[in-house]
């Protein structure tokens, strides 16, 4: 018996199989897709992860009824077997949800073989399928996304080991996702409510679902909104090489159907890679990857501030472009490009935008050939009080833009974009091979759509009004040219006197 219980303690996707089989009267079976991993290999070896102290925040994305929440419950009462104190908070997008999920993790634990293994029973005055606690002081709290914890915790306070977690399962309902309001509530109420009833720093979170859109709480928090870094393990239901991850479930046939037949709930729910609804304006194959740098004529920034001070919401975005002559196998061929040569998309305080602005543009004075003495900054919220801090800098130029955002038939923003869209489609951006920035811009100028229902669009902001300043309207290089201009009239002067003078020489020795 006590090698048996060993066993059941040192493995938990064993545990899982004998408990599932005991509770259920069903088999346990591990998938086996083709050139890939079982992803109940994948999510169990994860897990223990987080058990040993190895994961503090971990997310696991995984397509809809491929057993992740089977592993979860399971994984409670496996790490409830080796600490009975072990204290969990336990939600999903509903309180019914997350009860349905937790009345299982309860019957897991009164199982008669499981209070036998493991010496573990219930506190005889618990009853409640969503708030239980065990005879040695551990708990487990079901609630619904917004509910209310006040005065529950997850973990134990001053324990090396882990003590509990909090588990975040389904946090977004699919068929309320898109909507603007209900996400970003779910977004606060982690932010500022769940995230908050670790009672350790050690007490990790795990949070388990789908990437239902490029803005959930799964999105923001792989950006770092709350602080921490996270651990990701993404499950695509179809790999690159075409390897289904449960043909039991979804073949290979199956899931091409759905690709083609529901390609943005395929996307998100099923690729863990969402996108934005309508279709992107732009193709990531439009933005060229130079391996050196153009000469450039001349470089400016282009300036998005953010209209909102929630940490989760808008970003500010500043760009560092340069203009230059396209030119194919050293022949110009009329026409003029332009190099992302920076990019940074950053949450930034109203108070450290200025702080933050002369930190970029002094990194873009760094710039070996052409420095930027131009930047355009949008003439809005913060953006406005950039305007009048950088007037008064010595050696820029500030290029204030004002938007009116109402177009005939079209709304201003969409019409910028497409008004942006041939220049693109023309290939004439381009930015450096493999920068930093690099993925980051193409991935965010790929979800640009054309009816708005992308999550953010910061980046593109600056690209487009780069584009109208510099090549629809040539306001950039205007100075720069009439210089040249300028340069070519004097030359023909100059030689034209040194004609002139010449003629009279010649005359005079005559």
């Amino acid at each position: 018996m006590n090698e048996y219980r060993e066993k059941l303690l040192q493995s938990f996707l064993f545990f899982t199989q004998v408990f599932y089989k005991l509770r259920t009267g069903r088999e346990f079976q591990l998938s086996t897709p083709i050139g890939r991993e079982s992803h109940y290999i994948t999510i169990a070896r994860s897990l223990t992860d987080v058990f040993k102290g190895k994961i503090k925040r971990l997310i696991i994305n995984v397509p809809p009824r491929y057993g992740k929440t089977e592993l979860v419950i399971h994984w409670i009462a496996w790490v409830m077997a080796h600490y009975p104190d072990s204290n969990f908070i336990y939600t999903s997008y509903s309180h019914t949800l997350a009860k349905k999920q937790t009345q299982t993790v309860r019957q897991i634990i009164t199982m008669p073989e499981y209070r036998k293994l493991f010496c573990v029973e219930l506190s005889s005055d618990t009853s409640a399928k969503d708030n239980f606690e065990t005879t040695r002081g551990g708990s487990v709290y079901g609630v619904g996304a917004g509910g209310t914890i006040t005065g529950r915790g997850a973990g134990i306070q001053g324990v090396n080991n882990i003590g509990g977690a909090i588990v975040i399962d389904d946090i977004h309902k699919p068929s309320e996702v898109t909507s603007d309001t209900i996400r970003a509530s779910d977004n606060e109420w982690y932010l500022n409510t769940l995230q908050s009833r670790v009672n350790s720093p050690l007490t990790p979170i795990i949070g388990i679902g789908q990437c239902l859109h490029e803005d959930d709480l799964w999105a923001n928090l792989k950006k770092g909104f709350d602080g921490h870094e996270w651990t990701v393990v993404s499950l695509p239901a179809l790999d690159p090489a075409k390897n289904a991850l449960l043909p039991s479930m979804h073949d290979v046939a199956a899931l091409i159907k759905m690709q083609e037949t529901m390609p943005y709930e395929f996307a998100s729910q099923y690729q863990q890679d969402p996108q934005p609804a309508g279709g992107g304006i732009y193709k990531p194959e439009w933005l060229v990857q130079l391996d050196e740098y153009p000469e450039m004529l001349a470089t400016f920034i282009t300036v998005d501030a953010a209209e909102s001070i929630q940490q989760y919401a808008d970003y500010t975005v500043f760009t560092f472009l340069g203009l230059h002559k396209l030119v194919h196998k050293n022949i110009d061929i009329g026409l003029y490009g332009l190099h992302i040569i920076d990019c940074l998309q950053e949450r930034i305080e109203p108070k450290d935008i200025e702080a933050e602005f002369m930190a970029f543009w002094m990194k873009c004075m760094t710039f070996p050939g052409k420095k930027p003495h131009i930047a355009a900054i949008e003439k809005k919220s913060t953006g406005s009080t950039l305007c009048s801090i950088m007037k008064n800098v010595q050696g820029l130029r500030i290029i204030e833009i004002e938007r009116n955002d109402r177009q005939v038939g079209i709304k201003g923003k969409t019409y910028r974009f497409l008004h942006a869209q041939p220049i693109i489609a023309n290939k004439q951006i381009s930015l450096p091979f493999e920068a930093k920035h690099t993925k980051m811009v193409i991935e965010h100028m790929r979800k640009i759509t054309a009816n708005e229902t992308h999550a953010h669009d910061d980046i593109c902001d600056t690209i487009a009004d780069g584009i109208k300043l510099a090549l629809i309207d040539r306001v950039i290089y205007r100075e720069e040219e009439d210089k040249i201009a300028s340069q070519a009239v004097m030359k023909n002067i100059i030689s034209h006197h040194n004609k002139l003078q010449n003629a009279r020489t010649k005359a005079w020795y005559k």
